[in-house]
């Protein structure tokens, strides 16, 4: 085969092997830019309801807040970068910091859906913010090892504002567990009583279809 056969050869090889990883790339990608632009961009929901908590329409991206985090002995421990509601997926509970009964129970059920996940569970993190009588640290660090406990300090009333769902509505007693995607938008909350297995099918499918966090 003559010299300029080979080459012809060989750059046809390249061709279709670029053809393949542009095809496999736009297979992989594709669909998750669909996604994000039919959500956010043209506010489109499909009409048969699938996910178990209440959808924020439309999500509301939380201001960046630096908040103290609470030590085990009760100290501040430290303080949390402002950006600890970003980079993963959060189950985040707002509540008394000596924990009622009802906050008991929650922060039992986000912990059971995160182990649930498995493989997935380290995309997952879980915030408590403790707004008064902080905290029934005994509770906590025998039951909840994994969970960040932060103060609500007046620095977070920009949060709190945003969680409101109407004008006279009070988080801070309300009971619900908010979820927030890995870019800091809170999207979804579950009511006081919410089924375990409901929110579990909901961060799995969303684990499933998102790339981010």
């Amino acid at each position: 085969m003559s010299a300029p056969a080979r080459d012809r050869g060989g750059f046809a090889a390249v061709r279709r092997q670029r053809r393949t990883l542009i095809g496999l790339a736009l297979l992989f990608f594709a669909p998750l830019a669909c996604a994000f632009l039919l959500y956010y961009g043209i506010g489109w929901r499909p009409s048969g309801r699938v996910n178990h908590g209440e959808l924020i329409d439309p999500p509301r991206p939380l201001p960046a807040v630096a908040l103290p985090r609470v030590a085990p002995d009760g100290a501040v421990d430290s303080m949390m970068p402002t950006d600890f509601l970003t980079h993963k997926w959060t189950l985040l509970y707002w509540g008394a910091g000596d924990c009622s009964e009802r906050c008991k129970i929650d922060l039992y059920d986000t912990r059971q859906v995160r182990i649930a996940l498995n493989r997935d569970m380290d995309r997952v993190q879980r915030v408590f913010v403790a707004q008064d009588r902080c905290c029934d640290l005994d509770f906590l660090r025998r039951q909840h090892p994994d969970l960040i406990t932060v103060r609500a300090t007046s620095e977070a009333d920009p949060i709190l504002k945003l969680l409101r769902l109407s004008v006279t509505d009070d988080p801070t007693t309300a009971n619900r567990i908010y979820l927030i995607d890995p870019l800091g938008n809170v999207m979804m909350y579950y009511a006081p009583g919410a089924r375990p297995k409901g929110m579990l099918e909901d961060l799995k499918r969303l684990l499933g279809l998102s790339h981010v966090g």
